[in-house]
């Protein structure tokens, strides 16, 4: 964890690349967390299947969902001011037509191999 939901335009494997080191690299940064723990998940949605004030295709908005351990408001600003603009150039547009939301959980709320996070027994990263 954390596990991070890409909602955008498809790329190709290079700017998938791009966009996996940024994301990863920011999310360590600012959770100081490893590498190891960080996975990415490209849903692609290209532009004829996403609408903006009721308009289909016009402009598209990437949607990014982050799914970690609870972290503090600075942490999840430090975050998004590193992810952002990585996320943003990869794909071309600017940082307003990108979200970034933060799906914080408690411990107790996740299980890895059937053992929740918050269990002594768990020997999960953060």
């Amino acid at each position: 964890m954390p596990f991070v939901e890409i909602i955008a335009p498809p790329l190709d494997e290079p700017g998938r690349q791009a966009v996996a080191r940024g994301l990863t690299e920011g999310l360590c940064a600012a959770f100081s967390v490893g590498p190891e723990t960080v996975t990415a998940y490209f849903l692609d949605v290209p532009a004829s299947h996403c609408a903006h004030a009721g308009r289909l295709g016009e402009t598209q908005r990437l949607f990014v969902k982050v799914h970690a351990f609870r972290r503090g408001p600075a942490e999840r600003a430090r975050a998004a001011a590193l992810v952002t603009p990585a996320l943003a150039a990869a794909y071309g547009v600017p940082a307003k037509a990108l979200a970034l939301y933060f799906l914080d959980r408690a411990r107790d709320e996740v299980s890895h191999a059937g053992i929740l996070a918050s269990e002594p027994a768990s020997e999960e990263g953060a």
